[in-house]
């Protein structure tokens, strides 16, 4: 067999890695899309570096964009397969790849309006424009692809093809996908990460144990970073909140992924609210899709923590308090923007690059009263990277300089992905290390990447490499 890296290579998006076995099956490990560039990704996006209708199927590891929002494409472009996946990354995609849809309809709207502005005097015949890379119909198309089996359950995608999701701890209905390909008289064993989920994390239970594997492909967001211990992420969130809220009198405004970050957050705010610590402050999630994912959340008490499970016999809805109100109308969320009393703003996106969390920003931004708390990884060329480099005083939103009176801070806490302590410690638990013939390291900045390749080699595991786009490798 071969495997092709066409995507999360020394980067973090874009996640996508083709498998062709000798007998001809084509396999594709996520489908994920480039973010964070705006209309940059497009030309990314549109070259998938392979043909849709020629492949069998996609085996999905979890519902982030980054991994699952190009199969609404492929499946315009001709893909014709089944999409493998748990239960609850269906019915996430169902609402995520839904709300993908419509922000490209916006930001082709607004890039195309720039564009007519730019061009006033238009060649006759010559196209301008662009077009978003799929709409609400391709998602519907889309979801008629997919198939789901539960965790721990091996089962058959070819007859010499073997499949088992192993739950990863990242996200709700997230897994680590391990292959068994027969070639050569023999099972050939591929294990495939995903993303890897934290050892403690307050709603997810920790990653389990995932079967041996000849061939390892594994994510590495934070292979050169530690994160705080869990106790010490809580007391400072509510830090930051009394610092904010109750002294400065202003507003926090967390931007914050939809899925699994919001109702971690809500969680802790839910946990301090019951303790009776956090202070009487509205808190509001201003998100249709982090109100929906919520939901969803909710459906799968099963799938969420010994922790969770714990506080539903006593509060049977952790993402849920007095003074916490779930917003999804535009006119209640504009309406946030002219508040001067002090309460919590989450909302989507985390990396500020669109949605409503952006607006709050931009208008409260120039405020000293205010924080603005960044609490995961924002892609390098992203609003939420930049807006934390150290003395910078001026940053452009919607085109226009704003002055950063705000306090910029972060918590690393919060992160979805394991570092690279927790994830070795993991593998290793999971594998015989010297059984291991080969890893790849993916989905990771360069330097993140090459650290984790050190970290692992003193783990003990050889020959482990880096890919780049596009390369292939024969197994």
């Amino acid at each position: 067999m071969k495997i092709q890296f066409l995507g999360a290579t020394r980067e973090v998006t874009g996640s996508k890695h083709l498998i062709t076995t000798d007998s001809g099956h084509t396999i594709l490990l996520d489908c994920g899309m480039y973010q964070g560039k705006g209309m940059e990704t497009d030309a990314a996006n549109r070259d998938l570096g392979f043909d849709p209708a020629q492949l069998d199927c996609v085996v999905l590891s979890h519902a982030h964009i980054d991994h699952s929002g190009l199969i609404p494409y492929i499946v315009k472009m001709g893909f014709k397969g089944d999409i493998y996946c748990t239960p609850a990354t269906r019915d996430l995609c169902a609402l995520m790849l839904a709300d993908t849809a419509f922000i490209q309809e916006q930001d082709v709207r607004t890039y195309n309006k720039k564009i007519d502005r730019q061009n006033p005097h238009k060649e006759k015949g010559k196209k301008y424009f662009v077009e978003p890379l799929y709409n609400q119909n391709d998602v519907n198309r889309a979801m008629k692809h997919f198939v789901t089996y539960g965790y721990d359950r091996r089962f058959r995608l070819f007859d010499d093809v073997l499949l088992t999701f192993t739950n990863s701890g990242h996200m709700l209905g997230g897994a680590i996908c391990s292959l068994e390909i027969y070639e050569e008289g023999r099972w050939k064993r591929v294990a495939y990460t995903g993303d890897i989920g934290r050892k403690h994390c307050h709603i997810l239970p920790e990653p389990q144990l995932f079967p041996q594997c000849d061939y390892l492909i594994c994510e590495s967001t934070y292979g050169d970073r530690l994160h705080d211990e869990q106790m010490v992420t809580e007391e400072e969130l509510l830090g930051v909140v009394e610092d904010t809220c109750v002294y400065r009198k202003g507003q926090l405004l967390i931007p914050s992924f939809s899925v699994g970050r919001t109702q971690e957050i809500v969680y802790v705010l839910n946990q301090l609210y019951n303790d009776g610590r956090l202070p009487q402050i509205p808190v509001y999630v201003d998100s249709p899709m982090s109100t929906n994912a919520t939901q969803i959340f909710r459906m799968y008490p099963d799938e969420l923590s010994d922790e969770v499970r714990d506080t539903m016999r006593f509060d049977p809805d952790p993402f849920g308090f007095n003074t916490l109100r779930y917003i999804t109308d535009i006119s209640e969320s504009k309406a946030l923007n002219h508040k001067d009393e002090p309460c919590i703003i989450i909302s989507a996106s985390g990396m500020l690059e669109a949605g409503r969390i952006k607006h709050h920003v931009a208008n409260h931004i120039s405020d000293p009263r205010c924080t603005i708390l960044i609490v995961g990884y924002c892609e390098p060329t992203t609003l939420g990277a930049r807006i934390q480099q150290p003395g910078l005083q001026w940053i452009s939103i919607f085109g226009l300089d704003r002055r950063i009176k705000a306090q910029i801070t972060k918590i690393e806490g919060f992160s979805g992905h394991g570092d690279y302590r927790e994830m070795i410690d993991y593998i290793t638990r999971s594998l015989q290390v010297n059984q291991v013939q080969r890893v790849f390291v993916v989905h990771g900045e360069q330097t993140a990447a090459e650290a984790y390749k050190d970290h692992l080699t003193e783990a003990g595991f050889q020959n482990i490499s880096v890919p780049e786009k596009g390369e292939i490798v024969e197994l």
